[in-house]
């Protein structure tokens, strides 16, 4: 396992919150038909119960006692569907390295420790969202062996 990667502390929500207006800046950019300029996907509270649920763990890179990038997980099980298999995915809600460290590996290195932890609790794949517009998250999570599961399609009015 990777000694920089570690589960997510309350403490570290300064760094979590800084990263999370990054990552919405870039959404913003990409669509500010659809994300508002200078927002974050979660409060405080909503982080604190989310370090706290076995469920949604949160992996944070740390280098120098700062945390400068993240995974937000979240374990889902299809036991109550009536026409999807019963498996467990892991679902990465949301990815970010800080803006002055990307293109050093750390993204992949985040990604290859989340895989690892999918496979030690039996999970039968791992899924996440990209937005389409976001060539550089694309062309990232495709080099790092994921490809396309299904595609949401839109039309503006």
């Amino acid at each position: 396992m990777n000694k920089n990667i570690r589960l997510a502390k309350k403490e570290d929500i300064i760094y979590l919150n800084n990263l999370l207006y990054q990552v919405e800046a870039i959404h913003h950019n990409v669509r500010p038909d659809l994300f508002k300029e200078g927002k974050k996907k979660y409060t405080d509270d909503e982080l604190v119960k989310i370090i706290e649920n076995i469920n949604t763990p949160i992996f944070v890179y740390e280098r120098n006692n700062q945390v400068i990038g993240y995974a937000f997980c979240i374990v889902l099980n299809n036991i109550e569907s009536s026409v999807l298999q019963n498996i467990k995915t892991l679902y990465i809600d949301d990815l970010c390295v800080d803006k002055e460290y990307r293109r050093k590996h750390i993204g992949k290195e985040l990604v290859e420790f989340v895989f690892d932890y999918a496979k030690s609790i039996n999970c039968y794949n791992i899924t996440l969202n990209v937005w389409v517009d976001n060539k550089e998250a694309l062309s990232f999570y495709r080099k790092i062996g994921l490809h396309e599961q299904k595609i949401g399609m839109e039309k503006i009015l």
